[in-house]
C-alpha cells in the first residue's frame, strides 16, 4: 500500500518511540477474562509488528484488577520476546513479585489531582508519593528502569481544572525521586493542544527535559492526535498508545479508549516520522484481538484498512 503519502513538516522529530500500552491498560477493564495464551500472542504479535516497547501487565492485587491476576503466567510465556516489556507495580510487594520474574523496567503510577488519588489509591498525593519512594529506591538498586505515569495532567473529573503548577510539581518530585521517565496522562481526554505546549514548556522552565517526558492521550473529545502532534512540535519523542484504540481508566469513568497506535502510525507515517512500525501487521493483530474480545476496534485506521481487505 503506498497511502499515506508521506509529506514531512518541518520542527518535527526523524524518530518516534510508541510505548505500546494494549496489553495492560488497553485490557486492564475488559469485564470477560482474556486467556493468558491470548495475552502472551497478543504481545508476541505486536513485537512482530515492530514495537519495540510493550507493557506487559500489572502486579496490582488481583482483587482491584482481575483481568491482570495472571502476571506471574504471562510473564514465563513472553520472556523470548524482543522488546522492552515494562510492567506496573503498585507498591513494594508488586515489585517484589516483578523483580523475581525477571522484569527489567517497572512503572509505578501518581496522580496530579488529590480526589483522583483518593479514588485510585486511596491515598493523598503526598502519601502515594510516600509510599513509591522506596519501591522506586529498590528498583533502582536492582538495576530496573522506572516510568512514573502521573493521571489527570490537564484535568479531572472532580476537580475540573488542574493548575500546571501543580502537574509540574508532582512530575518533579516523581523524577527526583528517581524515575526516569514521565508520561504525562490526560486520562479523561480534556487536553487541547495550547494546554498541552504550556505544560510542557513549564515543565523544561523547571528543567525536565524533553528526552525524560512522554505524553499519554486519550480520545475522549477527539483530540488525541492533535495533542500528539503538539507535543511532537514541541520536541517530545516517546508517546503512549494502544493497539486498536482499546483501554480506559476504571476509576475514572469518562476516560474512554487510548489514542489507537495504528492512527498514531498512520499520522507518523505521512510524516516520514520513523517508528519502526508495519501498520498491516499492526492491523492485523488488532484485528485478531477484537475478535477475541467479542466488538470491533474503535480505531478509525483500523477499521478503515480492515474494510479495504475484505
Amino acid at each position: 500500500m503506498t497511502l499515506p503519502m508521506t509529506v514531512p513538516a518541518p520542527g518535527l522529530p526523524a524518530r518516534v518511540r510508541i510505548h505500546e500500552v494494549g496489553p495492560r491498560d488497553g485490557l486492564q477493564n475488559e469485564k470477560a477474562l482474556v486467556p493468558v495464551a491470548i495475552k502472551a500472542e497478543f504481545i508476541r504479535r505486536l513485537a512482530e509488528a515492530g514495537l519495540t516497547t510493550i507493557e506487559a501487565t500489572s502486579f496490582v492485587h488481583p482483587k482491584w484488577v482481575p483481568q491482570l491476576a495472571d502476571a506471574e503466567e504471562l510473564m514465563p510465556l513472553i520472556d523470548d520476546v524482543a522488546a522492552r516489556l515494562p510492567v506496573l507495580v503498585p507498591n513494594e510487594r508488586g515489585l517484589d513479585r516483578a523483580l523475581a520474574l525477571g522484569a527489567r523496567e517497572i512503572a509505578v503510577f501518581a496522580s496530579a489531582t488529590e480526589s483522583f488519588a483518593k479514588a485510585n489509591l486511596n491515598r493523598t498525593v503526598d502519601g502515594a508519593l510516600e509510599m513509591f519512594e522506596p519501591v522506586v529506591a529498590k528498583a533502582k538498586d536492582a538495576g530496573v528502569a522506572v516510568r512514573g505515569y502521573l493521571s489527570m495532567c490537564f484535568g479531572d473529573p472532580w476537580e475540573e481544572q488542574v493548575p500546571i503548577s501543580q502537574t509540574v510539581s508532582v512530575s518533579r518530585r516523581l523524577l527526583d525521586m528517581g524515575c526516569d521517565e514521565i508520561s504525562l496522562g490526560d486520562t479523561i481526554g480534556v487536553a487541547t493542544p495550547g494546554h498541552v505546549r504550556e505544560l510542557l514548556a513549564t515543565l523544561n522552565e523547571a528543567g525536565v527535559a524533553n528526552d525524560r517526558l512522554a505524553v499519554h492521550f486519550h480520545d475522549t473529545y477527539g483530540q488525541a492526535l492533535a495533542n500528539t502532534l503538539a507535543a511532537l512540535q514541541h520536541g517530545v519523542t516517546t508517546v503512549d498508545a494502544s493497539a486498536g484504540g482499546l483501554g480506559g481508566c476504571p476509576y475514572a469513568k469518562s476516560a474512554t479508549g487510548n489514542l489507537a497506535t495504528e492512527d498514531l502510525v498512520w499520522m507518523l507515517d505521512g510524516l516520514g516520522i520513523e517508528t519502526g512500525v508495519d501498520i498491516g501487521r499492526l492491523t492485523a493483530t488488532s484485528v485478531w484481538m477484537a475478535r477475541h474480545l467479542g466488538r470491533p476496534s474503535p480505531s478509525r485506521t483500523v477499521r478503515a484498512l480492515s474494510q479495504k481487505e475484505t
